[in-house]
C-alpha cells in the first residue's frame, strides 16, 4: 500500500515559526514532525510515500532525501507557489498513488495511532480515524455509527484525526460536487476534500474507527511546544 502525506500547506497559524521553516519539518523530540509519519509508516509495511510540497518546497527533498534511511521510496508532488488544499492536492497525487487504496495522512499532527490497523481494502470509498473532540474543536466532525459506518450527523460526534485509507473512486463525481467553488476551475483544481466525504457520508460509502489513543493537532506554537515537551523527556 502507498501512502500520502498532506504537507503543502502554508502555516499561517504557525507563524513566526513557519516563516522559514515548514510546518511538517518543524522540529518535535529531536526529529522532524513529519518523520513521526514515516517512521510509523514504514513499520506499517508501506513502501512508497507521496509527499504533496508547497510552501518552501525545496526544504523537504533537502532534509528527507529518497526516503530511503526509512526503508522507503518519497515522491514528491508539487503544487507550485499556491497549495491545492486537500481535496486538489490528493487529486494531483492520483497519478502517483495508482489505482489501488492508499493511506493519506496530515503532516501536521502526530499520533501513536498503528496504521498496521488500517484495511487495506475499505468497504466503501474510504474508511476515516476519529479520534475525542479537542478543546479547540469540541463539536466534533462526524458520527461513527455502531456498524462502523460514518454519518454526517450524530448524538455523537468525534474528530476526524486526518488518518484515512482512501479509493480513487471519491473523485469519480468530483467535478459535481465542488461546483463552481473557487479554484474548481484552475489546472491543476484546488478545492477541500471535505465536500467529497460528506457527499460519499451521506450515500453511505465511507466507514470509520475511533482511536482512543494520542493524537494532537500541532496547529498553534503552544500545541508544538507542549507535545516537545511531552514527547522528549520519555524518549517515545
Amino acid at each position: 500500500m502507498k501512502a500520502l502525506i498532506f504537507a503543502a500547506g502554508l502555516g499561517e497559524c504557525m507563524r513566526p515559526l513557519t516563516d522559514t521553516t515548514p510546518k511538517p519539518l518543524l522540529p518535535v523530540a529531536g526529529k522532524p514532525l513529519i518523520a513521526w509519519h514515516l517512521e510509523r509508516l514504514a513499520a506499517a509495511g508501506v513502501q512508497e510515500v507521496v509527499i504533496n510540497i508547497s510552501w518552501l518546497a525545496s526544504q523537504f527533498p533537502a532534509m528527507l532525501g529518497d526516503g530511503s534511511r526509512w526503508g522507503l521510496s518519497i515522491h514528491y508532488s508539487h503544487e507550485g507557489e499556491v497549495p491545492l488544499e486537500t481535496g486538489g492536492g490528493m487529486w494531483h497525487a492520483l497519478a502517483r498513488l495508482g489505482n489501488a487504496p492508499f493511506i493519506a495522512v496530515n503532516g501536521d499532527v502526530w499520533t501513536d495511532y498503528d496504521f498496521q490497523q488500517l484495511p487495506p481494502q475499505p468497504r466503501g470509498d474510504a474508511h476515516l480515524v476519529l479520534v475525542d473532540n479537542p478543546e479547540h474543536h469540541p463539536g466534533g466532525d462526524f458520527g461513527l455509527c455502531p456498524n462502523g459506518i460514518l454519518r454526517n450527523e450524530g448524538d455523537r460526534r468525534l474528530t476526524f484525526s486526518g488518518i484515512g485509507v482512501y479509493r480513487a473512486s471519491l473523485f469519480d463525481d468530483w467535478r459535481r460536487i465542488i461546483g463552481d467553488a473557487p479554484g474548481a476551475e484552475r489546472k491543476p483544481p484546488r478545492f477541500k476534500l471535505a465536500p467529497l466525504l460528506r457527499a460519499a457520508i451521506a450515500d453511505g460509502q465511507v466507514t470509520g474507527e475511533h482511536h482512543a489513543g494520542r493524537w494532537t493537532d500541532v496547529g498553534t506554537p503552544e500545541r508544538l511546544a507542549e507535545l516537545d515537551q511531552s514527547l522528549a523527556p520519555t524518549g517515545y
